[in-house]
């Protein structure tokens, strides 16, 4: 027996003094609200309500369980309220600022229909590690190796010449002797990418083929990464989603193979699994992993 059920229908049977209008308030049938109550009657042993053609009036007994009945009926709409609620409240995600504005809407216009109403907080690395671990959000997509995450972005170099149709060899960085006075054109990391399994790897390349270290700088955001590259006809470590949005031409690095890693960090087991349930195609999109990866 569904207990609440059963005083719900109780409760406004007695109120009105009818099965017929107390079902009606109840939004049942007459002859589901007469089975519920009968089921009550049951499990107490007793009658509840007198029953005539016309009217149903409370037993001695009745009067002493309306009240907790009401309560009861009360906590359940109040439960049921609070759920509701909890429901529309927004789950915080951490996300990197990488992704173009259309590609986050979609990401938060796809997750609301699954039932899920996305906050998105665009973070650092660092940054968004930091927001799990203090719990200011739900979730993050956190960087890790390319190898050890869910998604993978593929890394290269773009500038405002091309488009190309071969790799960029950073060998070529190197000036010769008789350039020794011209300026040699630098990489523009974006924070996104200040992380020890990118940063790393391209500055122990840079350091082997001879280049000097001014030549790998970290941007302070991609914006200013990129106005770098605009401005000095410099290169701009990214995603080829990326280049298309900066509208740069990109191309692969010829001595390395680089990517971005993301995987599902949260403090409590049951929101990483909420952001499972999300589309993962959406998520990749924004991340910017290739169409069909």
């Amino acid at each position: 027996m569904d207990l609440v059920a059963a005083c719900k229908a109780f409760v406004a049977v007695s109120g009105h003094g009818s099965f017929t209008a107390g079902a009606a308030v109840a939004r049942i049938p007459q002859s589901v609200a007469s089975r519920r109550i009968a089921a009550l009657e049951q499990r107490f042993g007793t009658r509840l309500l007198e029953r005539t053609s016309r009217s149903a009036t409370l037993t001695p007994f009745g009067r002493e369980m309306l009240p907790s009945a009401r309560r009861l009926v009360e906590l359940a709409e109040t439960m049921e309220r609070t759920a509701a609620h909890a429901k529309m409240r927004p789950f915080r995600l951490a996300i990197p600022d990488t992704g173009g504005t259309l590609l986050r809407a979609r990401l938060v216009a796809d997750s609301r229909q699954r039932g899920v109403p996305l906050e998105l907080r665009m973070a650092t690395p660092g940054e968004r590690a930091e927001l799990v671990r203090t719990q200011e959000v739900h979730a993050a997509l956190v960087s890790v190796p390319p190898d050890q995450g869910s998604w993978r972005v593929p890394l290269g170099i773009a500038d405002t010449g091309g488009p190309y149709g071969t790799p960029l060899y950073l060998e070529t960085l190197r000036a010769g002797r008789a350039e020794r006075d011209t300026r040699r054109r630098r990489i523009a990391l974006q924070p996104e990418d200040d992380v020890p399994h990118i940063r790393d790897r391209i500055t122990r390349l840079r350091d082997a083929l001879g280049l000097q270290p001014v030549q790998v700088f970290v941007g302070a955001s991609l914006v200013t990464a990129a106005a770098e590259v605009l401005e000095s006809g410099d290169l701009l470590l990214c995603s080829p989603k990326q280049a298309d949005e900066l509208g740069m031409h990109w191309r692969p690095i010829g001595e390395l193979e680089l990517a971005r890693g993301y995987d599902i960090a949260a403090a409590h087991r049951e929101d990483a699994e909420r952001v499972r349930t999300l589309s993962s195609a959406a998520i990749a999109r924004c991340l910017g992993t290739p169409e069909g990866s």
